[in-house]
């Protein structure tokens, strides 16, 4: 039986993580969670451990300060791969990822895909609660990388995701440095570079409810700033060895 993790990052999300958690296990209740909270200071992390001791396959994994959205998804990944899953899904513990739509990357990823994105902007996939400034970024950040970096994805910048155990392995995980929603394009870059598989599904996003977005400018400015680096190694000859991360 192929097993599968849906690992969460959290920071600051009391509020929802309960939920969501819940909703994960009554959707795919043969799915195991980790949950890796970055020291949230609103006590998401006790939720967390509570609901860790409640259920065998709720997991919590507890770190040190905000660390960003990167790193939590290496530690979490690693974490899994330690531990022989399958397949391993990313996804917001904020309810903007619907758990009940878990099936569609599953499906995708159990024929054949190394990455399934659950993407918002393929036909069928939906944004709901969306400011327009929100919409034009995501948008526009897809068209940038698919410019720079030719990416054959509809949806670079999407957050739900079920990556096959056999790809994450031939990823190097320590040498991604992006931390912010960059790291969804990132990861899309190396798994498109190494010649694997990438299907996208559609989805429903969600707008949170509760709490607070970490959505920045920094975020933003990294994102623009490492596309553009990745984008000039890719196309202009002998950029490639002044070019890192």
């Amino acid at each position: 039986m192929t097993r599968t993790l849906v690992v969460m990052p959290t920071y600051n999300e009391v509020e929802n993580i309960a939920d969501i958690v819940g909703r994960v296990r009554l959707a795919r209740p043969e799915a195991d969670v980790l949950v890796v909270d970055d020291g949230s200071p609103d006590g998401t992390g006790a939720v967390v451990q509570e609901l860790a001791e409640q259920d065998d396959q709720v997991n919590a994994l507890h770190r040190s300060g905000k660390q960003g959205l990167g790193a939590a998804y290496r530690a979490g990944f690693t974490w899994g791969l330690e531990r022989d899953y399958d397949v391993l899904v990313e996804m917001d513990a904020d309810g903007s990822h619907q758990p009940e739509q878990l099936g569609r990357l599953l499906d995708a990823s159990a024929g054949g895909a190394d990455l399934v994105i659950g993407s918002r902007w393929v036909a069928g996939g939906e944004v709901r609660n969306w400011p327009l400034r929100r919409r034009l970024i995501s948008r526009g950040g897809t068209f940038y990388a698919r410019f720079m970096l030719g990416l054959p994805v509809v949806d670079a910048t999407a957050g739900f995701r079920a990556f096959r155990r056999s790809a994450l392995e031939r990823i190097d995980l320590g040498a991604v440095a992006s931390q912010g929603y960059c790291f969804q394009i990132d990861m899309t870059r190396r798994v498109h570079g190494l010649g694997m598989t990438i299907a996208e599904v559609p989805v429903t996003f969600v707008e949170r409810q509760r709490g607070a977005s970490k959505m920045s400018g920094a975020i933003v400015r990294e994102a623009l700033w490492r596309v553009t680096l990745w984008g000039l190694a890719r196309l202009v000859p002998g950029h490639r060895q002044r070019v890192s991360g």
